[in-house]
């Protein structure tokens, strides 16, 4: 065990965010804190932490756990060069030998065969390797892969952290923590601020990480592939979940539909107990038969389901008609100082173009989009609108440009055209704004809740071409699916920066790519496509380099390949090479077919017991309602285990595929 939530409880005022929470985190273990936007998911984090306190219960860790805790925003760091204060962070080495010491000491006077013996023993082990870490020789390169890994090109190491902004600031106190690694970490929207890049490269660190994590997350792909349970938030109570983010998904509707059957079941067996009451609570005869039914009554515990919050659509106001040609840049030169980032450029986007901005940050894509909105100006070349193109922008500044004296209504109408202004409430209510939220002003709210109103508050302009600038960033899944529904039908073009895959791949057809020090390129497809495209070129290149020939001091051309004798000797290699791969991968890739198959055998027989359920004469019937429902838990039981050995097997499977291609 790392940490345990002991049945804690918060509030606000009259709304209760947790009530006896309870739930133990082993080491190890990945889990996911889902939930709508405040259901309490950064509450609870800051409680594990200990930087709020909750009303009522309490978070138990072992003596030397060290927690790492990544919060969402209000990270500022400065006063020291950056690798300075991502290396200061592993502590005093002295100090981390004397807890050893200590544990050591503890040690002696501990069972064999004891728990505690074996947890100390563990510990001891874990910051011994820590300590070895930490030795001079390795911690420093280990520090720079860490912040290249995160986007920090090396010019960066010895800027001041306070010359960083916001989203730079997050990378920062990411980078101590996984220099530190801390026996769990907590990530409150981890990825952000991250681009494609830095995303990927997360996503394979905390899958390596030795530690347990807890993360708060909108990248479902991010979750899919990291977490192995779910607990997830949602009117005052949490339930556990077994399985990945869409595993949760899917399960909590079953969970669901399945309650929602029980519950109808029970309704209609207690209006029938009502009915024999009412019909013969006056009847001498059957006067005792009715007081039986009555105290059978009194003791039913009734299902209660609850509604699930309500589901909005949004629609963009009609744009009106535009030309063929959308945006056209000719020639166009930009730069900021010594760093050019359009130098000659040519771009036209046309009518029906839905694309997706990509690219590291500082590459120029935010740069772009007040270029292409008309915002701001090139330093040379030419920049049109096509014929009748009418533009909405949202930029990651439009949040601090709001008149803190207007309510959330009042900023929200004043930028509504006559067309919209009845669409106001709806569209408040699709992104977060529900009740009197709406009344709260403009100076109270948070940098998220800001930046949804200037969201608002564009969506509202009748356009024919969309610019938006992050867009994703402070919106919970239900909102993202809100806002993707709206553009997978809107009529008119959009450029979107946004490094979220799951949002962009079903609505773009596709991404322009910057690069530092290279002019932008267009890609047809997705984002996930362009992912494949780009990693086929990596390879490409790296086979290239294997391939290509080296020159000698004189100028001897010798063979990239001459350390293998002959072409047989290495066709021997390849064949043995082979054969290892076989040999470790094939029994655990068996296994998983046999684990997918076992999966899929259990989700028809679940199909067949729901279509059971649904038939009018098994509803009625309460003896077979009940051995339905208990076969259809049974079966879910198992298909929980299987998942979870389904993930088991896929991250060993990984691990060894990982090491085969180190040990290429």
């Amino acid at each position: 065990m790392v940490f345990a939530v002991q049945d804690l409880h918060i509030e606000f005022g009259p709304r209760v965010l947790f009530d006896s929470l309870s739930f133990v985190v082993e080491r190890g273990e990945r889990i996911a804190f889902a939930g709508q936007n405040g259901a309490g998911k950064s509450t609870l984090m800051k409680c594990i932490v200990g930087v709020q306190e909750p009303d009522h219960g309490k978070v138990l860790q072992p003596k030397h756990t060290h927690v790492g805790y990544l919060p969402q925003d209000g990270i500022h760091i400065s006063g020291r060069p950056l690798l300075d204060e991502v290396l200061g962070s592993v502590g005093n080495i002295v100090e981390l030998q004397q807890t050893v010491d200590e544990l050591s000491a503890d040690l002696q006077h501990l069972p064999a065969d004891s728990a505690e013996y074996r947890d100390t023993l563990e510990e001891i082990g874990r910051l011994e390797l820590i300590l070895q870490d930490r030795d001079a020789a390795s911690l420093r390169p280990r520090t720079e892969s860490i912040l290249r890994g995160l986007g920090f090109a090396d010019a960066d190491f010895t800027r001041d952290c306070g010359e960083f902004s916001g989203g730079w600031q997050m990378r920062i106190a990411l980078a101590r923590l996984l220099l530190q690694e801390p026996e769990v970490l907590l990530l409150d929207e981890p990825t952000n601020h991250l681009d494609i890049q830095s995303q990927r490269w997360l996503e394979q660190n905390l899958r390596n990480y030795r530690g347990a994590i807890c993360i708060i997350s909108h990248d479902v792909a991010l979750l899919d592939n990291l977490v192995t349970r779910t607990i997830a938030f949602h009117h005052g109570r949490a339930e556990e979940y077994s399985g990945n983010f869409s595993f949760y998904l899917k399960e909590s509707k079953a969970r669901k539909e399945i309650l929602l059957r029980q519950a109808k079941a029970q309704q209609r067996e207690i209006a029938k107990t009502q009915a024999f009451i009412d019909r013969f609570r006056a009847k001498a005869t059957k006067a005792s038969q009715a007081q039986s039914r009555i105290k059978q009554l009194e003791k039913i515990e009734i299902i209660e389901v609850e509604d699930d919050d309500a589901v909005m659509s949004f629609h963009f106001p009609p744009p009106p008609p535009g030309g063929n040609t959308v945006v056209q840049l000719e020639k166009v030169c930009k730069s900021y100082g010594p760093i050019r980032l359009l130098e000659g450029y040519d771009f036209r986007m046309d009518k029906g173009d839905r694309i997706a901005i990509v690219g590291v940050n500082g590459s120029g894509k935010s740069t772009f989009t007040r270029i292409i909105s008309g915002t701001e100006n090139p330093d040379n070349g030419k920049f049109s609108f096509g014929h009748h193109t009418q533009v909405a922008f949202f930029s990651q500044t439009h949040a601090d440009v709001l008149n803190n004296e207007q309510t959330v209504l009042e900023c929200v109408e004043a930028a509504a055209s006559r067309e919209t202004r009845p669409l106001v409430r709806n569209i408040l209510g699709c992104f977060l704004f529900r009740g009197d939220d709406v009344f709260k002003k403009i100076s109270v709210l948070s940098g998220g809740e800001r930046s949804r109103v200037a969201l608002v508050c564009m969506l509202l302009k009748p356009a024919n071409f969309l610019i938006m600038d992050e867009p994703t960033n402070h919106l919970d899944f239900q909102s993202q699916d809100v806002l993707q529904a709206a553009l997978a039908e809107y009529p008119g073009s959009y450029c979107i920066v946004s490094h979220n895959r799951q949002f962009l791949d079903p609505i773009v057809n596709k991404v322009l790519e910057f690069r530092l020090g290279h002019a932008p390129r267009l890609f047809h497809g997705n984002v996930s496509q362009y992912i494949e495209t780009v990693e086929a070129e990596e390879r490409r290149l790296k086979e290239m380099a294997a391939a290509a020939p080296t020159h000698s001091a004189s100028g001897a051309v010798v063979d990239a390949a001459a350390g293998i004798a002959n072409k047989k000797e290495a066709r021997r290699a390849r064949a043995m090479e082979r054969e290892r791969r076989a040999r470790l991968l094939k029994p655990l890739q068996v296994e998983m077919e046999q684990v997918e198959l076992a999966i899929a055998e259990k989700d028809d027989a679940k199909t067949a017991i729901s279509a059971e359920l649904e038939k009018p004469e098994n509803m009625s019937d309460n003896q077979k309602l009940m051995e339905l429902t208990q076969r259809y838990q049974l079966l879910e039981n198992e298909s929980e285990s299987l998942y979870s050995r389904w993930e088991e097997l896929s991250l060993e499977i990984e691990r060894v595929e990982a090491e085969l291609a180190g040990a290429e």
